[in-house]
């Protein structure tokens, strides 16, 4: 945006962060996926449908690992997204100092295959994803995506 003299460019209307935190249990996992769509819609963000669905499938996965990996050592996670012009931003933080790894896909495996689909979601749209250490000793995992998805 553009600035005439002294007044300053405002971001523009959905640019923000939020975040918010919930007890590592199995109803949150719905809980932060509405919440986050939820939050999506009543900002405005302009997510291409695919890269909204893609990013409703992160949070579910990234949610779904602390509470079924970290809940014993965290009893609480935190979910925040970041939108700014060109990105959207999501990430789930709990206290487990556990650093997990995508498992190579084992077809006769029900479970497991969470950060490989994160990361395969991410890569499609154009994004990135990690897993970083946090200052306390636990770990936020995050992927970001583009708002306009290369075709």
């Amino acid at each position: 945006m553009e600035s005439r003299g002294s007044v300053p460019a405002r971001p523009v209307s959905y640019e923000g962060v939020w975040r918010f935190t919930a007890p590592a249990v199995d109803v949150s996992v719905p809980q932060a996926r509405h919440a986050v769509r939820d939050l999506i819609a009543r900002q405005g963000v302009p997510l291409d449908e695919d890269v909204a669905e893609g990013l409703l499938v992160i949070v579910s996965e990234l949610v779904t690992n602390a509470v079924k990996h970290a809940a014993l050592l965290s009893p609480e996670l935190a979910v925040e997204v970041a939108v700014d012009e060109t990105w959207i931003r999501v990430s789930v933080e709990d206290n487990h100092p556990y650093r997990p790894t995508a498992l190579e896909t084992d077809h006769g495996q029900t479970g497991g295959r969470g950060l490989l689909l994160v990361r395969e979601i991410t890569r499609e749209a154009g994004g990135a994803c990690d897993v970083e250490h946090t200052a306390g000793g636990g770990k936020i995992i995050w992927a970001a995506l583009p708002l306009n998805p290369r075709p």
